[in-house]
C-alpha cells in the first residue's frame, strides 16, 4: 500500500518584496578616476556669464596625433543648460555656406581653451531655437528674390533690342 505524504505548499514570495536587479547595473569600467588633463578653472569660466543671444568664440583643443591645437567656433548662443551643475552645457549655432551647424559644448570641459564673449544681445527668451526656422525660412526667400530677379533677366536678354529701348523709356516716363 503506498502512503503519499502531502505536504503544504511554500508561501509565494511576490517579486516587488525583492531588490530589483536591472540591466543596467552593471558595472561599466570608466576613466573617472584617472586624470586627463589639468583641472579646468570653474570659477572664470562661471564669471563668464553665457546666456542666450550671446555671439560667443569657442577655443576647442584637438589632439591630432602627438600635437595639440586649438580651432575657434564662432556663433550664436541658442541655449544654456544645467545652470552652474557640472554638467552644464551651452549650445552655439553658426551658418556655414548656406548651411547651420550647431555644436553643443559642456561648460566645464577641459578640452575647451576659452571662450570669448563677442557680443551680448538683448533677448526675451531663454532657449532661442525658433532661429532655426527663422533662418530657413529666411533663406528660402533670399533664394525666391534671387530666382526672380534671373527670371526677368532672361526676358529682357530674350527680346528684341526695339523692345528693350521702349521697355526703358516706358520706365523713365513712369519715373517722371
Amino acid at each position: 500500500m503506498n502512503i503519499a505524504v502531502v505536504t503544504k505548499p511554500e508561501p509565494r514570495v511576490r517579486a516587488f518584496f525583492l531588490p530589483k536587479k536591472c540591466r543596467h547595473d552593471k558595472v561599466i569600467p570608466t576613466m573617472a578616476n584617472k586624470v586627463i588633463s589639468p583641472a579646468v578653472d570653474a570659477a572664470k569660466l562661471a564669471a563668464l556669464d553665457l546666456r542666450a543671444g550671446d555671439t560667443v568664440r569657442v577655443w576647442q583643443k584637438i589632439k591630432e596625433k602627438d600635437k595639440f591645437r586649438l580651432q575657434a567656433f564662432e556663433g550664436l548662443v541658442l541655449a544654456r543648460k544645467h545652470g552652474g551643475q557640472a554638467g552644464a552645457t551651452f549650445t552655439v549655432r553658426k551658418v556655414v555656406d548656406g548651411v547651420g551647424v550647431e555644436r553643443i559644448f559642456p561648460l566645464y570641459s577641459p578640452a575647451i581653451d576659452k571662450v570669448e564673449l563677442i557680443k551680448r544681445s538683448k533677448v526675451r527668451r531663454a532657449k532661442l531655437y525658433f532661429i532655426r526656422e527663422k533662418a530657413a525660412k529666411e533663406i528660402r526667400h533670399q533664394m525666391r528674390r534671387i530666382m526672380d530677379t534671373k527670371y526677368e533677366e532672361e526676358e529682357v536678354v530674350g527680346a528684341p533690342v526695339e523692345v528693350k529701348i521702349e521697355a526703358e523709356g516706358k520706365k523713365e516716363e513712369a519715373k517722371k
